[in-house]
């Protein structure tokens, strides 16, 4: 937790952890309260002793933040971290003032590929293997095409050293993706999207090849809000580019802190 000002909580996705944000956080606690945290099974911590559905994870979200004092307070949801502070601004509308999802998964979620793809990542844990060498691909920009391009960044090299050991170097201490992912199968957030209260945001990348911008759009419907496209970035926007969308997320909680003209 950094920084002074109104509270912002930063929900991770799957397979990630607080450091994902380690080129976001400190943009948003110069202005910000920021408190960023890994989801049970992640980054080390320990799992849930059951996880029946994401909104264990959101109640897990809920009580941290409770405890230190920062609710209610935005929070910025990010891939299955998205879906994760949609639950909780459903369950605890009094909990959350502004809701603000990047690149949310759940949509895509629903589909068979992504089941296969899901079921198989988190039983292997290939990016373990790859964290074992996060010291040399984070230092020469070459090697980091064949472990983000694509799926994840439009342009890997433009990842900061300190975004891509972010990225990597909690994958050898999780100790229960296969269960969030389990349960991230499992959740669709479609029916309840209309459920949300709080003013609301979505942010994704136009390269996204991970969760589509098509998705991006049915939830900007859904949720009768606005979408703001980062043009040259893919799933990994918040590394790749942390500046533009920090500017986003900026713009949008100073739109909800301003004074309803009387």
């Amino acid at each position: 937790m950094a920084g002074e000002g109104t509270p912002v909580v930063l929900v991770h996705g799957l397979g990630g952890a607080a450091v994902n944000f380690a080129d976001l956080a400190p943009l948003l606690a110069q202005k910000h309260r920021v408190l960023v945290l890994d989801l049970p099974g992640h980054g080390g911590t320990e799992p849930l002793p059951a996880l029946d559905g994401l909104g264990d994870l959101a109640d897990h979200v809920a009580a941290t933040a409770e405890r230190e004092g920062m609710l209610p307070a935005a929070v910025v949801g990010y891939s299955m971290g998205g879906v994760v502070a949609l639950r909780l601004a459903v369950s605890r509308p009094g909990a959350v003032s502004a809701l603000a999802l990047v690149a949310p998964a759940g949509i895509v979620s629903q589909t068979r590929r992504a089941h296969i793809w899901l079921t198989v990542l988190a039983a292997l844990r290939p990016a373990g293997l790859v964290a074992l060498v996060r010291g040399a691909i984070a230092r020469r920009p070459n090697l980091r095409l064949p472990v983000f391009g694509y799926w994840g960044a439009q342009d890997p090299r433009v990842l900061s050293p300190r975004s891509v050991l972010g990225f990597l170097q909690a994958q050898r201490e999780h100790t229960d993706v296969r269960g969030a992912a389990t349960a991230l199968l499992r959740d669709d957030p479609r029916p309840d999207l209309d459920r949300v209260t709080c003013p609301s945001l979505l942010v994704w990348g136009a390269r996204d090849h991970l969760i589509p911008l098509a998705d991006g759009f049915e939830y900007a419907r859904r949720l009768r809000c606005r979408i703001r496209v980062v043009p040259a970035a893919g799933h990994l926007v918040v590394g790749e580019y942390p500046a533009e969308t920090a500017a986003l997320l900026e713009e949008f909680f100073a739109s909800v802190e301003e004074p309803v003209p009387s």
